[in-house]
């Protein structure tokens, strides 16, 4: 058996024999490597690999014992705290670097196999980063098993860091780069030899063998830009032709192919006109705006993952008073470190000792240094300014803020707006239709003048690429993402900026929300035999089992070593929290836990919100908590109003301090007492009224009509389930952001609208002009890339 093994496309050596039957026929492989492969993907029933793939595969290697026991490595929890999370109690979660992915298909092998694979939860490959999310039950399979099933298909997978990423984007960058000069230089040059020859020709009668040598000169520069510049162009069509999708890229190719080899073809016999100039110019341009656009488009990634990179490799670890320099990867949650001033800390956690201040305005775009005492939270990668800090980790590795930031921004980018899905799906109608027309223009000139067919369909192809129909919607998106990512607004959903645009109506949680959510003890009530300092213990006690803004404060009222042990603790979002205490069941929360309300004295302060601590719906014990109005809730509810949206606030606490912060706002549509339920049915009636509703939350009983609003809206510092409900979170903590996110929307609907109409209008317009024959091929090149410029830098203008 001999030739080229199907697998891998390698030379077979003449003793090899190893075939393997692939669609009913027998295909050669050149080792027992790619033979495993190859039956691996048969196996599993992905035979459509070979169908799709653009490229052979990376020849696999031997998978022999040692190189499985390098992968176990990836087993030893040490190993996976810096690149694996907990998602729940069996389930992890690794982001891996897939190196050798050449095409989609590439993506589809990956995902389709390791999803058959058991215990193989989700996997996500992203094929602009070639980052993939897998997660799995480690009950039912090992991290190294799934690496070992990526090797077998012959690709390489490794845990990925900020580091890896920004190096793999360095190196596509400088190649495009590269491409991008090389056509540069070659279009300058040859618009050089194209002014000459048309004045030549027009005013002094050049000769017909100077003529001919600058026709030579320009093949020959014109040679690098076709066959280096122009490749992503080609492999970019030949995909969308094997995945039957039919993309911009396809005129374009025919555009560079044919205006090249025409133009050779005439320049070999030595009469007519060649368009070098045309095809040089054209493909330089495209690369540029696609230069600019993938920039933008990077940059909000490079944003958040820059953050990962300012995270130290080392920390100072703290043991029986002793310090010591360890790797960051050895910290556990618990440990205590060392930041000291000017060190960027480095694990999220909490401060025990000391008092400094600390810069985190990568992360919240806050610029003013933030306070830090002890019992405040601190997050990896921002920097101590003054004092020396002693942390207790909480979080190392995948298991930060910052990394779940990146974690939601993948989700984000992973998404794309029903706009841009639409302008996807016109761009594949519009290029169809374009290929029509052009071979309709081809067959009617050949009738009428054969000798402009060439010049006529090159221009209809140059002039009406649909470029910037193509890039109209992602220029938008990617600018506008940036911009708000500067300001700390996260995007976590891709249906974010399109739906902000269309909002009506806010609806505003109030403590934590609309309040700082920090809210302490201002005064104790007791109706029965308890006193109010046994009060204060029960309710702190049972507030143990509470992620409630409100606990905190509890809490903080009652010495650690003072909180009674509670069973059987049950807590319910809206309504409160239970437990039994020394075999007395008690429950602390708002009105509903009584079975009838005994009246409060006189001079309970204005907005003070009540707790009630009650034994079988009887009152025990009145707490009043005071929390204090951000201050810039007026200018946001005022600056909405001006927007024409209107504004309700919904909240779980007490009538008075919800009518008080309602009043304090102007604030006329309100809701106390108000349960999960009772929330999510006052958002469905203003939904089914019409309105489009953002909701603006922070805590557990948030949730639900978080994730039923059109598009959510978390605090920064609100619980893990608000944030991970919503579609955008607020770093940065300003309620005007609120109204910023709202603007940027509205903004970048209307760049995209104009982009888009833009695109279409060029393309209406020039489209009779090129197929009448009114525009030569040069000036097509010049319109075409013109308007793809103009709506990158119409997007430009979001930043």
């Amino acid at each position: 058996m001999s030739g080229d093994c199907f697998h891998c496309g390698q030379p077979i050596p003449d003793d090899v024999a190893l075939s393997v039957t692939i669609d009913g026929e027998p295909r050669a492989m050149c080792c027992r490597g790619c033979q495993a492969v190859a039956e691996a993907i048969v196996a599993n029933h992905l035979e459509d690999y070979y169908r799709h793939r653009t490229a052979p595969a990376t020849t696999p290697q031997e998978l022999v014992p040692e190189a499985l026991s390098r992968l176990a490595v990836y087993d030893h929890p040490a190993i996976q705290k810096s690149f694996v999370i907990d998602a729940d109690e069996h389930t992890r979660e690794a982001v891996l670097i897939l190196e050798g992915i050449t095409c989609a298909a590439c993506i589809w092998l990956n995902e389709r196999h390791l999803m058959q694979l058991p215990g193989v939860k989700a996997v996500s490959v992203n094929y602009a980063t070639h980052r993939a999310r897998i997660a799995w039950d480690e009950r039912q399979i090992s991290l190294s098993k799934i690496l070992a099933e990526i090797r077998l298909l012959g690709y390489e997978a490794h845990p990925y860091n900020a580091h890896a990423a920004e190096t793999l984007r360095r190196q596509r960058r400088s190649q495009d780069l590269r491409r991008l000069f090389v056509a540069g230089l070659a279009s300058a040059q040859v618009m050089m030899f194209a002014i000459a020859l048309y004045a030549g020709a027009y005013y002094y009668d050049m000769d017909h063998g100077t003529a001919q040598l600058m026709r030579w000169a320009s093949l020959i520069l014109s040679i690098p830009v076709v066959l280096y510049s122009a490749v992503p162009f080609y492999r970019a069509a030949w995909n969308g032709l094997l995945s039957r999708h039919l993309n911009m890229d396809v005129p374009v190719s025919l555009a560079v192919l044919s205006g090249f080899l025409g133009s050779a073809w005439v320049t070999w016999h030595g009469d007519g006109v060649v368009y070098f100039d045309t095809i040089t110019m054209f493909v330089f341009i495209l690369l540029a705006s696609r230069f600019l656009e993938q920039g933008a488009r990077e940059k909000s990634v490079e944003a958040a993952e820059n953050l990962l990179k300012l995270a130290p490799a080392m920390a100072t670890r703290v043991r029986e008073g002793r310090q010591e320099v360890v790797p960051v990867l050895e910290l556990s949650p618990g440990d205590l470190i060392l930041a000291k001033p000017g060190e960027a800390i480095a694990a999220d956690g909490v401060v025990v000792e000391g008092e400094s201040s600390a810069d985190e305005a990568l992360l919240t775009g806050e610029s003013r240094p933030v306070l830090k005492r002890p019992g405040d939270d601190v997050i990896a990668a921002s920097v101590n300014l003054e004092g020396p800090l002693l942390v207790r980790v909480t979080g190392v590795g995948e298991n930060t803020v910052l990394a779940g930031i990146v974690r939601l921004l993948d989700r984000a980018q992973a998404q794309k707006p029903r706009l841009a899905q639409l302008a996807d799906q016109v761009a594949a109608y519009f290029t169809m239709a374009l290929l029509l027309l052009a071979l309709a223009t081809g067959i009617g000139w050949a009738l009428v003048a054969p000798e402009r067919v060439f010049a006529i369909v090159l221009a209809v192809l140059v002039v009406t690429c649909p470029c910037a129909l193509s890039i109209a919607a992602p220029a938008a998106i990617a600018a506008a993402g940036s911009s708000l990512l500067k300001r700390g607004i996260l995007l976590t959903r891709g249906h974010a900026l399109e739906t902000l645009a269309r909002v009506d109506h806010v609806v505003l949680d109030k403590t934590g929300t609309l309040t700082h959510g920090c809210p302490w003890l201002i005064g104790v009530i007791p109706f029965a035999e308890l006193d109010a300092e046994r009060a204060k213990v029960l309710a702190a006690s049972l507030e143990q089992a509470s992620e409630h803004p409100l606990a905190a404060s509890f809490l903080a009222a009652v010495p650690a070593e003072a909180l009674l042990p509670v069973a059987e603790a049950q807590n319910t979002p809206g309504l409160g929290v239970a437990g039994t205490i020394a075999g007395v069941r008690y429950q602390l929360g708002n009105a509903r836990v009584l079975a009838q309300v005994p009246p409060l004295p006189a001079d309970v302060p204005p907005g003070a919100s009540v707790v009630w601590l009650a034994h079988e719906g009887r009152a025990l014990a009145a707490f009043l908590l005071g929390d204090r109005l951000r201050p810039e809730a007026p200018a946001l509810v005022r600056r909405l109003e001006a927007m024409g949206v209107g504004v309700s606030i919904l909240s779980g606490d007490a009538e008075p301090a919800v009518r008080h912060v309602a009043q304090s706002l102007g604030v006329t549509d309100w809701r106390a007492q108000a349960r999960p339920e009772d929330k999510l049915a006052a958002l469905q009636t203003l939904q089914q009224a019409g309105k489009v509703v953002a909701m603006v939350g922070d805590g557990v009983n948030d949730a639900p009509v978080l994730a039923a609003a059109q598009v959510s809206i978390a605090m920064g510092g609100g619980t893990q389930v608000a944030r991970s409900s919503s579609d955008i979170v607020l770093l940065s903590e300003n309620l005007l952001d609120v109204a910023q996110a709202l603007n940027t929307g509205r903004r970048a609907m209307a760049v995209m609208k104009s982009n888009f109409a833009w695109a279409v209008g060029y393309n209406l317009v020039a489209l009779p002009f090129a197929v009448l024959g009114y525009i030569p091929p040069w000036v097509a090149a010049i319109g075409m890339s013109a308007s793809s410029l103009i709506v990158v830098l119409n997007a430009l203008r979001l930043k």
